[in-house]
């Protein structure tokens, strides 16, 4: 049975681990070939052969890039046009081994402050990776979709989907300021819905993802290492818990999985986060566009959760 995502060729930035690892996966097992983008090469050859030990019939090819810098975008562009002949698929997010606080979702510096402490080059940083990065990347994975070859008897066609990586902060607000970061994912939603308007009539799709998140000063529900680190009491735990109408933590597969709109056939059935990038991908979701996908656990409508434990366990990861 042909997958969803059967010939077309997606390009994941963050490829290298985490979120954009699963992501890499999870399109590979739909029948996409794969360009893995990180600014860690070592960790995008990792993910790229792993993808070929999982799925050999699909081709995965590894690339360094800085989501900070326009040119090393368009080269990746480029090379997914040269090395697959198309471009289909466009998910953006960063990540930047030069920060210790980093997420695959952006930056978070751990100078970032409120309005009266953020200095201008904080500022100026988080905006350059997590704004000017996804506008570039949008840039060229439109310029690249426009000129997709039509192919009815594989399912080709002009256009594509291209998926940007918000945060859950831009639609709610937290009296943990990080607000560089907080304003930079409001610009992601904005140019989002604005650059899906202009690009609609040309078969592009353009949506955005809202997952939670952890900084040294917020911790949203995105079970990470960092988190986990974060979280080394029970009070800690407890005081972040109470705000989770699921019970518990979300997994980075659940996200990613997010990204193609439909279960998982076969032993992928029980994977969920990672699916949120899977949903907008795919054709499953063809009328969809300039929307916020939320993949939170329910935390950004909440106001008072339930009591007890969540009656099903978190989805293994693929890694």
């Amino acid at each position: 049975m042909p997958g969803r995502l059967q010939n077309k060729v997606a390009l994941i930035t963050g490829a290298g681990s985490g979120i954009g690892l699963e992501s890499s996966l999870l399109f590979a097992a739909e029948g996409a070939n794969v360009l893995l983008v990180d600014i860690n090469l070592a960790g995008a050859e990792k993910g790229a052969a792993l993808v070929k030990e999982r799925f050999p019939n699909v081709r995965a090819v590894a690339q360094k890039a800085d989501v900070g810098k326009e040119a090393d975008i368009k080269a990746a562009v480029d090379t997914a046009v040269k090395e697959f002949g198309r471009l289909d698929v466009m998910s953006v997010m960063s990540s930047q081994a030069r920060l210790t606080a980093r997420t695959l979702l952006g930056i978070m510096h751990p100078e970032d402050d409120n309005a009266l402490n953020t200095e201008e080059k904080i500022w100026d940083l988080t905006m350059t990776i997590n704004l000017k990065g996804v506008w570039w990347g949008c840039k060229y994975a439109i310029l690249a979709m426009r000129n997709n070859p039509t192919d009815e008897s594989k399912g080709l066609h002009v256009g594509g989907s291209i998926i940007n990586t918000a945060s859950f902060v831009a639609l709610m607000g937290a009296a943990t300021p990080q607000l560089a970061y907080t304003a930079s994912k409001g610009g992601v939603l904005a140019m989002t819905r604005e650059l899906a308007m202009v690009h609609a009539r040309e078969g592009i799709r353009i949506n955005s993802l809202c997952p939670t998140l952890l900084s040294r000063k917020f911790s949203g529900p995105l079970k990470t290492p960092l988190l986990m680190d974060f979280l080394n009491t029970p009070e800690k735990r407890d005081r972040r818990m109470i705000h989770l109408p699921m019970g518990r933590f979300g997994e980075a597969v659940e996200l990613a999985k997010g990204a193609l709109f439909r279960e998982f056939p076969f032993s992928l059935a029980n994977l969920l986060l990672t699916a949120s990038y899977l949903i907008v991908a795919s054709d499953d979701s063809s009328y969809m566009t300039g929307t916020e996908f939320k993949v939170d656990g329910g935390l950004s409508s909440a106001y008072v959760t339930a009591i007890g434990e969540p009656a099903l366990p978190p989805p293994a990861s693929l890694i």
